[in-house]
């Protein structure tokens, strides 16, 4: 085995050996005074510290770097939160506004001010009273616990009511809004959207061409929904309930119709003004009969 030299600063004497001797044999120096002596060509003394080629250190530092970017991502969550809420509000208030043919719009917080007069919940009578949580932005969780919402508008000095809507399509969850006109049973205006739907087939449930074809259309025949979306080119032209459903989307359209079906029937005591049949009207509850009665629950 290769022994090392060193050399004595002092006197120069050099020793070879695994490591300097206790004090130099010229000189006296003490060991401290020693240097090792490198040829020319060999490797420099191995430095000591952390081996940047060794899966120690491979592992600490991907775990350090997913901290630091796990840290950054929730940073930068908590910080847009707010942001991020106010513009997931903003776009429930425009799909609104677009079933009630107002799309675009440039103030999308001040339309919805100035057209929506209530946001309320119907009752099992078919009156409608006040709603006083926070604005939804999804209303499949508030329909299942039963919490009918029915939006109160007025365009143009027109009382038109707004209904939202959630179903299943092809591939995902569906959902939309029909607006009304103050009989309740015409259709005003209609908005769906979509979260997977196949783009030029059941996604063109978003476009406004499929969306045209409700306007003017009835929803109840016999206190029953009545209106329904069928298979492309097999809805007669003469009714006042049938829509052709969009072209080569069968599945997609079944599922709107499904959906319009289930959320409308539960609808029923307010579209058919159950509080206004004979009898319903009974002392101290005449106020049932006012055709806009929105009612507050306290």
């Amino acid at each position: 085995m290769a022994t090392k030299k060193f050399r004595c600063k002092v006197c120069g004497y050099v020793h070879e050996g695994d490591k300097a001797p206790e004090k130099c044999p010229m000189c006296q120096a003490p060991q401290s005074e020693f240097e090792e002596i490198v040829e020319e060509g060999a490797a420099a003394p191995a430095k000591k510290g952390l081996n940047t080629n060794s899966n120690v250190y491979t592992i600490l530092y991907a775990a350090v770097m997913v901290v630091i970017v796990a840290f950054l991502l929730v940073f930068v969550s908590q910080t847009l939160k707010e942001r991020q809420t106010a513009n997931v509000i903003n776009d429930t208030k425009q799909q609104i506004l677009s079933a009630l043919n107002l799309r675009d719009q440039a103030d999308v917080a001040a339309t919805y001010e100035k057209v929506i007069k209530a946001d309320a919940l119907m009752q099992p009578n078919g009156k409608l009273a006040e709603y006083e949580g926070e604005f939804n932005t999804s209303y499949k969780s508030e329909f299942d616990n039963g919490n009918f919402h029915v939006f109160v508008a007025d365009v143009d000095g027109e009382r038109k009511f707004v209904i939202p809507m959630n179903g299943l399509g092809l591939w995902g969850t569906i959902w939309g809004y029909i607006a009304l006109n103050e009989d309740r049973t015409t259709v005003y205006g209609v908005y769906f959207s979509h979260s997977s739907e196949t783009p030029g087939l059941g996604g063109e449930i978003a476009g406004t061409k499929f969306q045209d074809r409700f306007p003017g259309k009835s929803v109840v025949e016999n206190d029953e929904v009545a209106l329904k979306v069928v298979k492309y080119g097999k809805a007669d032209q003469s009714s006042q309930y049938e829509i052709d459903g969009v072209t080569g989307a069968t599945i997609t359209s079944t599922g709107v119709n499904t959906m319009i079906n289930k959320v409308l029937s539960a609808y029923i005591p307010f579209l058919t003004k159950q509080c206004c049949k004979e009898g319903a009207c009974e002392e101290g509850n005449e106020e049932c009969c006012e055709e806009h009665n929105v009612e507050s629950n306290d």
